[in-house]
């Protein structure tokens, strides 16, 4: 449930507060006055698309704030258009907050009534207020479009012999080479085979420097009684011994690391030339397979690419076949679902029509009928049916789909009536209508009024409404002003009460607090309104 909500600096309204009530909520005020600033500021609240406009002239940023009770969401708005979120003060995207939203409130305005003409909602609708079991029927189709989807990528392998036959040949020529991650040093090593000689003769010639008879590492040993008997006189000389000891060490590791490198080398004339031949075989595969060069490594994963390609083709008939088969099941299982979901559809669409009907009756259509069509359609992701909302205005008339000819003041009202019907069965804690009996008045506002209280004793009600017909119903009642004050239009919201919502109804019914007849009509209609009384009469 809404509790409170908070605006600052959003377009007219500088800084405004509205606390919201269980049960109904009525909003009014003259045109213009900001009411729907505060619309705009819910939804901004709920994760709607921002933008610099929004920020009221002169400010920096725009805040609103929403107080669910355990839930306080916030967004600010800058002047640059960007903008932050944030829910119970942790930072939020407005992806999050639209998710989030949509389990918290359902807004209703003339886009929203217009939802009501549309295929997709009048399924929903029905699917919600039977409760159709439409999962089993989601995962029949999902099914399907999985092994359709892997029908076509088969059917779009080439089944072209000379193409399997090219595979083949490439496939049989990698794999006959036996190109191992051994092969990736070859290059070096046929190099370093093909100086052998050159490449010994120094190694020879380094580690006899290093560690022969004579070598560094022989040197630097025998200095080591002349590093002691300096440092018996010269203490900083002891560290002279260790530095050359340590020396000592590296260049005998040296001259034994140069040594078993230079054992190495293959200088074998036999296994130099099938080096040779080898490293021949590995530069052509690379030439013709990797035109922008590559390692041995890349001519392996492509050998292994090619053989999967080949094998997908010379099995792909197979397999096709497989799939055909497995199609025909799945298609036989989304058929069977599809039946059973119409099924429901058709038993809760009768439910439906004669309940909705009911709220009709109470919304001034005394003889009008509602109806839901289930009619049998190809499938498709919502099933094998089509769900149309009919209506018949008037006796004799045959029933026709609704968006053929109802008005907007008649597509407002059915979908109050079928919200009224829903609202038993809706999870979301807050109904927002925005100017839900727009293009009606009289009698008729007056029973959308009533029908809007009896919605609210199910779920949180939120009314935005220029009748004074339907306003006299609310249990909490909110009037939003528009005052001009030092050059800079400012919008309050204020809760009325007793003689101040009277003058309010008085205002609304087109007088002012001194226009006695039409004072007393407010006065008549809040009393009509309490005691739930609608009388006769009604259209």
């Amino acid at each position: 449930m809404l509790k409170r909500l908070s605006v600052s600096n959003l377009a007219v309204v500088e800084k405004a507060e509205a606390e919201f009530a269980s049960g109904l909520n009525v909003l009014t005020g003259e045109t213009g006055a900001g009411k729907s600033v505060l619309m705009r500021a819910l939804e901004l609240v709920l994760g709607a698309r921002a933008d610099a406009s929004a920020v009221r002239d002169g400010a920096k940023e725009a805040e609103i704030e929403a107080d669910f009770g355990d839930c306080v969401i916030r967004r600010a708005i800058s002047a640059d258009g960007h903008s932050r979120a944030w829910i119970n003060d942790s930072a939020a995207s407005a992806t999050e907050l639209r998710a989030l939203g949509r389990t918290l409130v359902d807004v209703h305005g003339p886009r929203a009534n217009q939802l009501l003409l549309e295929e997709g909602f009048q399924r929903k609708t029905l699917d919600s207020y039977g409760r159709c079991a439409v999962a089993e029927y989601g995962a029949a189709w999902a099914e399907l479009g999985r092994i359709r989807a892997e029908i076509g990528s088969l059917e779009a392998v080439s089944p072209d012999g000379d193409m399997a036959d090219l595979l083949a040949f490439q496939v049989s020529e990698l794999e006959d080479a036996s190109l191992s991650s051994e092969d990736e040093d070859l290059p070096a090593r046929h190099a370093a085979a093909s100086h052998a000689g050159e490449i010994v003769a120094a190694a020879n010639g380094i580690t006899e420097a290093l560690g022969g008879d004579s070598g560094a590492a022989d040197i630097l040993v025998r200095l080591q009684p002349k590093f002691a008997a300096i440092a018996r006189h010269m203490p900083e000389a002891s560290g002279w011994a260790v530095e050359a000891e340590e020396i000592t060490v590296r260049l005998q590791e040296l001259s034994r690391t140069v040594a078993d490198a230079a054992a190495k080398i293959d200088t074998n004339p036999v296994e130099f030339a099938e080096m040779d031949e080898r490293l021949a075989v590995v530069n052509k595969l690379k030439r013709k397979y990797l035109k922008s060069g590559g390692t041995v490594a890349d001519l392996i994963a492509l050998a292994a690419s090619k053989k999967e390609r080949l094998s997908a083709i010379e099995g792909r008939d197979t397999k096709l076949a497989e799939l055909r088969n497995l199609e025909k099941s799945a298609l036989a299982r989304v058929m069977s679902e599809g039946m059973k979901l119409a099924s429901a559809r058709r038993d809760a669409a009768a439910r439906l029509a004669k309940a909705v009907t009911k709220e009709l009756r109470d919304l001034g259509f005394l003889k009008a009928k509602f109806g839901v069509d289930v009619a049998a359609a190809e499938p498709s992701p919502s099933g094998c049916d089509c769900v149309t909302y009919l209506f018949e205005p008037n006796p004799g008339e045959s029933a026709r789909p609704l968006s053929a000819i109802a008005s907007s003041g008649e597509i407002a009202r059915v979908m109050l009536a079928v919200k009224g019907v829903l609202a038993a069965h809706d999870a979301t804690g807050t109904l927002v209508f925005d100017e839900i009996d727009a293009n009606i008045g009289g009698e008729t506002g007056f029973a959308v009024g009533e029908k809007l209280r009896a919605v609210a004793r199910h779920r949180q009600v939120i009314a935005i409404t220029h009748l004074p017909q339907s306003a006299v119903f609310g249990d909490r009642h909110l009037v939003v002003v528009k005052r001009v004050s030092s050059g800079r239009t400012r919008t309050t919201i204020s809760q009325v009460e007793g003689d101040a919502q009277t003058d309010e109804i008085a205002r609304m019914l087109g007088g002012g607090k001194t226009a006695d007849a039409v004072r007393r009509h407010a006065e008549e209609l809040l009393s009509r309104a309490k005691t739930g009384g609608l009388g006769k009469g009604r259209s």
